[in-house]
């Protein structure tokens, strides 16, 4: 496994993953696996994206975030602090995603929705609209919140 320095930011990129051009790798970030960032994504700090997890449009991952397996972070969503995004998760539209929250299996962070703190989402969970899924909130399969404030 080899890694070269992206030329927009200098992170790590490895030869078996893709960053587009327009992207931007941050020095202390890391793509790796079959990971692609693509558009005008952000990767930025400590931030890794792994697996076959894929960033784009203008979506930022950054802090000590990570993007993995077969998650989607997309549109104008932000990942940051130490959140995890992974399974086929999908984080998308003006979504965020912060502190020690994760976002796992099927579920879908979107719209306006901000998930944070220790919180979890899961199974085939969806958080939409204006929601706040905060604290040691732990949503899982089949459940849909839309400007819900739990």
């Amino acid at each position: 496994m080899a890694f070269k320095p992206h030329p927009n930011g200098g992170g790590l990129v490895e030869d078996t993953a893709y960053v587009a051009d327009t992207a931007y790798v941050g020095k202390y970030a890391v793509v790796r696996d079959k990971a692609r960032v693509l558009d005008n994504a952000r990767i930025d700090d400590f931030a890794q994206v792994s697996g076959n997890a894929e960033v784009y449009d203008y979506a930022v991952v950054c802090g000590n975030a990570a993007v993995f397996e077969s998650a989607e972070v997309s549109g104008c969503a932000v990942v940051y602090e130490r959140a995890a995004v992974s399974g086929n998760a999908d984080v998308c539209g003006n979504a965020e995603v912060s502190g020690n929250a994760k976002v796992c299996g099927n579920a879908r962070v979107f719209y306006l929705a901000v998930v944070s703190g220790n919180a979890e989402v899961s199974g085939n969970a969806f958080v939409s609209g204006n929601a706040r899924v905060y604290g040691d909130a732990k949503l899982g399969i089949g459940r849909f919140y839309k400007d819900d404030h739990r």
